[in-house]
């Protein structure tokens, strides 16, 4: 990877863990199935809250959930609630925790109509990668669109402004600024 000597403004410098994930994984495309459920889970947990706060919980919400494994986070029952509720090396929010379990089940579900949730999120663009700068907006009709179904499906903590930010952190969206070194436009 070339080095990157200038980056999207919003990243704190002073935190190495946002450095890394903004020149490693932000808006590269990702296919991998765990890595989206780990980003869709993540992403869900931000709402009210900064990327940034998320990010800095990442390790403590792979140990609280499992690795982000699917199938067991789908068997979470109310006593593994319970338990996520006591991990203040989380986000402890009932709400937040209720949802993530429910869309592990939904995301199992999409997985088995599609063949995989790849499949399912990147069909929206036809596998394609849309390059949009990340100061113009914070949804879109493409953010719009996906977060309908996703709550026709019955998903919560999917609105249209967590699921735009989805797409950019799984390089549907490559959304870096022009005055980032790895913008494409």
């Amino acid at each position: 990877m070339n080095e990157i000597n200038h980056r999207c403004h919003y990243v704190n410098l002073k935190n190495p863990l946002y450095i890394r994930y903004h020149d490693e994984e932000w808006g590269v495309p990702e296919h991998s199935d765990q890595k989206l459920y780990e980003l869709l889970i993540l992403e869900s947990f931000q709402a009210g809250l900064s990327w940034e706060c998320i990010l800095n919980k990442r390790e403590n919400f792979r140990a609280a959930f499992d690795g982000f494994d699917v199938e067991k986070v789908c068997r979470y029952d109310e006593a593994k609630c319970a338990e996520l509720l006591r991990d203040s090396g989380i986000v402890r929010n009932r709400r937040k925790i209720e949802a993530a379990i429910r869309n592990s089940r939904i995301f199992r579900e999409i997985q088995r109509e599609f063949g995989s949730f790849d499949a399912y999120i990147w069909g929206f663009t036809d596998g394609k990668v849309l390059a949009e700068d990340y100061h113009l907006r914070t949804t879109s009709p493409l953010s719009d669109t996906i977060s309908r179904d996703l709550k026709k499906r019955g998903m919560s903590f999917v609105g249209s402004t967590i699921i735009y930010s989805y797409l950019q952190a799984i390089g549907v969206l490559n959304a870096h600024g022009a005055e980032c070194d790895l913008c494409i436009q």
